[in-house]
């Protein structure tokens, strides 16, 4: 499955599970404690590649999907019903727990074939930038973020980030101008 959507979840086991079942990108709200920096990240998604909420169909997961929907129109979900999310034990239920084939049927219902190529960013260029391997790479790491609306990130994962909000060299560039300018005014 080459989905286009980012599929939001709860948490890293979430992600796992979506990960091995369709290798789809995912934002992670950290359960029912959904934040702002979270949601503008959603919102982000929303805008450059649509989003699927894949919540876990207990009251957490129902919360954070009447926050988002409240806060992002248009975003599409994906159900799994609860007998599909217990977990081998019986003592829980969520996405984490259910088969692979369950989750993608979910999935087939609501997302969108991906067929837009992902510009590559150059590791070169974020050493160049002083983005990874530099003393102020965090800040400035930071500070893109923010820019860009991808929020925050590690040197490991920015280039990952990047690529998932389809942030091309040029917006990059346009993106570390700013960046530039805000150092020579300090």
């Amino acid at each position: 499955m080459k989905i286009k959507e980012v599929i939001v979840v709860e948490g890293k086991s979430d992600t796992v599970a979506i990960k091995r079942a369709t290798g789809a990108d995912t934002i992670e709200t950290n359960g029912s404690a959904i934040n702002e920096n979270t949601l503008k990240q959603i919102r982000h998604a929303q805008e450059t590649r649509g989003v699927i909420v894949f919540t876990d169909p207990d009251f957490p997961g129902r919360r954070i999907r009447a926050i988002i929907e409240e806060k992002i129109p248009g975003v599409k979900h994906a159900f799994l019903h609860k007998t599909k999310t217990i977990a081998k034990n019986g003592q829980g239920l969520g996405i984490e727990h259910a088969k692979d084939e369950d989750i993608k049927n979910a999935l087939e219902a609501v997302y969108s074939v991906d067929v837009q190529q992902i510009e590559e960013i150059p590791l070169a260029l974020l050493l160049e930038e002083r983005l990874i391997g530099h003393p102020d790479a965090k800040s400035r790491r930071d500070r893109l973020g923010e820019i860009l609306q991808i929020g925050q990130v590690n040197g490991k994962g920015l280039k990952k980030r990047l690529e998932m909000f389809r942030i091309g060299q040029h917006q990059l560039m346009e993106a570390l101008k700013v960046l530039q300018e805000e150092d020579t005014h300090e």
